[in-house]
């Protein structure tokens, strides 16, 4: 690692903070575990710091799993008193999204940087495409599915999430806009999705970066950055029932351009590091 000076690592903390209260705000604000914030300022602070290209991304996104579990607990308690929160959903999606983020697990840990990057992107731009349209007609149905198709539904967020590092709550979001279902009331069962997701694939990053530990930076859990959880967990915990609080005064529609923006900003970002 290199010599970093004084100056320079307290902008690298204050911008911790920073990314720790955004993600807070987000998680509660677009029941979204905060990843989109969380992976691109890790990804920046870790090169920065000199991590190795071929496992900066992989810990990055291993790091904001691990943020996401206490933000998401937070976020989903602060929903659940709203009494929005769809649990028959949440029972539903249970097994089949931890399955997919067992798959998801696996993948990263062969993956090189640029597939997460790409799916990043991917899931990402559909999604911005789909919430500016602000299409009411584009709909599959009027109301979810059946359990069979909310379980392909929940493998997929489960596997797309583990490689995005996010807490499932944008696609979460989608799937519910399709079938007719309130921003209100997704935004409120997506909170419940971030636990299941992130506990899991917190866990199989760490298994997976296992075997880079020589080239890992130092306080890291294989793929998970216990200084990157430390700064920024205990901030983004704290903000999320303010963002849960924000979002139920809000009107839907202006819930939906915030969202779609904040999706813009963070896939322009890793697009233009694809390309450049």
């Amino acid at each position: 690692m290199p010599e970093i000076p004084l100056g320079e690592l307290a902008a690298l903390a204050a911008a911790l903070l920073a990314a720790g209260i955004v993600t807070g705000l987000m998680a509660g604000l677009f029941g979204v575990g905060g990843g989109a914030v969380i992976v691109p300022v890790l990804y920046q602070v870790f090169e920065v710091l000199g991590v190795p290209e071929e496992v900066r991304m992989h810990l990055a996104v291993g790091s904001s799993l691990a943020i996401i579990i206490p933000t998401s607990i937070q976020s989903f308690r602060a929903h659940l008193k709203k009494g929005a929160v769809r649990l028959d959903v949440l029972k539903v999606w249970a097994l089949p999204v931890v399955a997919g983020v067992a798959v998801g697990g696996v993948v990263a840990a062969h993956a090189p940087a640029l597939v997460l990057k790409l799916v990043f992107v991917g899931v990402a731009t559909t999604i911005v495409i789909k919430t500016f349209a602000g299409r009411d007609d584009w709909r599959i149905a009027d109301d979810l599915p059946g359990r069979t198709a909310l379980s392909f539904y929940g493998f997929g967020i489960g596997i797309a999430s583990t490689l995005m590092g996010v807490g499932g709550g944008a696609m979460a979001n989608m799937v519910f806009a399709l079938y007719n279902r309130s921003i209100h009331s997704a935004v409120a069962t997506s909170s419940g999705l971030g636990v299941l997701i992130s506990l899991p694939g917190a866990l199989g990053y760490i298994v997976a970066g296992w075997p880079k530990m020589a080239i890992l930076p130092p306080f890291s859990l294989g793929y998970v950055s216990l200084i990157g959880v430390a700064m920024i967990a205990p901030a983004a915990a704290l903000a999320a029932p303010y963002g849960a609080r924000l979002a139920h005064r809000l009107p839907r529609r202006k819930l939906e351009i915030a969202f779609g923006l904040f999706l813009t900003v963070v896939c322009l970002r890793f697009l233009a590091d694809i390309l450049i």
